[in-house]
């Protein structure tokens, strides 16, 4: 036998018997695709989550920001010093350098009791109001609350509201914060949408590496799958003159001609979709950030525990209204070493609360000079280019709250700073609120083309299309599908000769 005729023998045997279990998983990837077009994995969006916070009480709070952050209250200097309302009460709530959270009331400035089942179920109560309640226990994770964002609140109390949604609310026991909502239709439409398409089964942490490298080799089989496929069928098809029953596919089986007609149809849609997953697993670190990142700390210039506004809760909530800003959140921050007070009302809009001379304001956004100025520390390397963008570009840019980064805070405008460093970082600055809304340099920008733009279609003139967007979507996942079912026959017709032979 000829290496030729080996090698074309190979490639039909690996997609025969890869192809008995890929087409199974391949078609459960695509019945759960569409789902997640439409129900996403459970989130606390910021919007939702300011929502339910009642406007701070000028009249009824507050203590000065000094009494939570006393020495020893949090677990090293204070990084971020939160005022919002927990359970129906005003509370400070610190996070220190440790990443470790500290409470404290912000009425009489005492330390906040430990979150038990009874604060649990008035903070759910808070958060869905007049609704009952039943407090269910703790949980350190489930298969709703797999993000590594919740790390710092684990174990979770999990209390089930009698509301119409049937809602699930998961709440923190450090801080005592409702964390995670999941509506009861949201979480059946997840057994058969994000929680199968990630295979979440077989996840029992936020950082699981066995589940991570089943995902990463299942998918790589698939992609074998697919790509063998792909091969043979072109080999096999006729492209000039039919075979004696007339047709360009050898296959007179309806399985087998089917199989082989939508797998060349689709096959580089099934491909890109299955390699893309692939990707999105970040396999081996290959879209890790391959340079020095953007310095958090330099672009501060400091912390609220070594310098913040001496101004009053009260007077600042006053000048706050003043502006005809009612404010349910208020967050101490330093930006390029100048202090100021982040406000958050209840529709999640922004106001900064900087002090000039002897004198407070309330701005809507960071002057730009100051912004840059600060934006400057970011990195060693020198600034390039900086432009202010009223729209979204290809790599920052906004998705419906469905999408995997539908939690994604993208406001507009934005600036975009690009550094000359080796990676070519780029940074996004949020002018009203001063964050790092995104960074990335050259590797982790080739994985937003060969996992979100190929897996998602998330490009602005797709996106501003939904409705055309998830029919072309939804389409080629049926096509996708049908490719897996013929496959899933064949396969186990072939497996049922075999074992009938053993």
């Amino acid at each position: 036998m000829t290496w030729s005729k080996r090698a074309r023998r190979l490639t039909y045997l690996v997609h025969r018997w890869t192809g008995v279990a890929a087409c199974v998983l391949m078609a459960l990837w695509f019945v759960s695709g569409v789902v997640m077009l439409f129900v996403g994995y459970p989130k606390l969006t910021p919007w939702e989550r300011m929502q339910a916070l009642p406007p701070l009480d000028a009249g009824t709070c507050c203590v000065p920001v000094d009494a939570a952050l006393a020495p020893g209250r949090a677990h090293g200097a204070a990084q971020e010093v939160v005022l919002g309302t927990v359970g129906g009460r005003a509370r400070y709530i610190v996070r220190g350098k440790g990443g470790g959270y500290a409470v404290a009331d912000a009425v009489d400035g005492t330390p906040a009791p430990p979150v038990d089942a009874a604060a649990a179920t008035r903070a759910a109560r808070a958060f869905v109001p007049g609704a009952a309640a039943s407090y269910l226990g703790q949980v350190r994770e489930d298969r709703w609350t797999h993000s590594r964002g919740l790390d710092a609140h684990r174990p979770l109390h999990e209390v089930q509201m009698h509301d119409a949604a049937r809602t699930l609310l998961y709440v923190s026991s450090t801080t005592g914060q409702v964390v995670m909502d999941a509506p009861r239709a949201q979480r059946l439409w997840n057994y058969v949408g994000a929680w199968l398409h990630w295979l979440y089964m077989f996840r029992d942490r936020s950082v699981d590496a066995t589940w991570s490298w089943i995902v990463i080799v299942l998918s790589a089989v698939c992609v074998v799958t697919s790509v063998t496929g792909t091969v043979a069928g072109i080999w096999r098809w006729r492209f000039s003159g039919r075979y004696k029953s007339g047709s360009r596919s050898p296959y007179r089986d309806f399985h087998l001609h089917w199989h082989h007609v939508l797998g060349l149809v689709f096959a580089s849609i099934v491909f890109t979709w299955i390699f893309s997953g692939l990707m999105s697993m970040n396999p081996l670190g290959v879209f890790d950030a391959k340079g020095a990142r953007p310095n958090v700390a330099a672009y501060r210039g400091g912390s609220p525990q070594e310098t913040r506004l001496a101004l009053p809760v009260p007077k600042l909530l006053a000048l706050l209204q003043a502006a005809h800003f009612q404010a349910s959140e208020l967050e101490w921050r330093v930006l390029g070493g100048r202090p100021f007070v982040l406000a958050r009302n209840a529709a999640n809009d922004t106001r900064l609360v900087v002090q000039e001379g002897s004198d407070y304001r309330v701005l809507m956004q960071w002057p730009d000079a100051e912004l840059l100025r600060a934006g400057q520390r970011l990195m060693s390397a020198p600034m390039v280019s900086h432009e202010q963008l009223d729209q979204y570009d290809l790599h920052y840019y906004g998705r419906q709250p469905e999408a995997m980064m539908g939690a994604a805070e993208r406001r507009l405008p934005v600036w975009r700073i690009r550094f000359g460093d080796a990676q070519d970082t780029w940074v996004y600055l949020d002018p009203h609120t001063g964050d790092i809304a995104v960074s990335a340099d050259r590797a982790q920008r080739r994985g937003r083309w060969l996992f979100s733009f190929l897996h998602s279609w998330d490009l602005q003139s797709m996106l501003r299309w939904a409705s055309a967007r998830d029919a072309v979507l939804i389409l080629l996942s049926v096509g996708g599908l049908l490719v897996s079912l013929t496959g899933i026959v064949i396969g186990y017709r072939r497996l049922r000769t075999r074992l009938a032979q053993a």
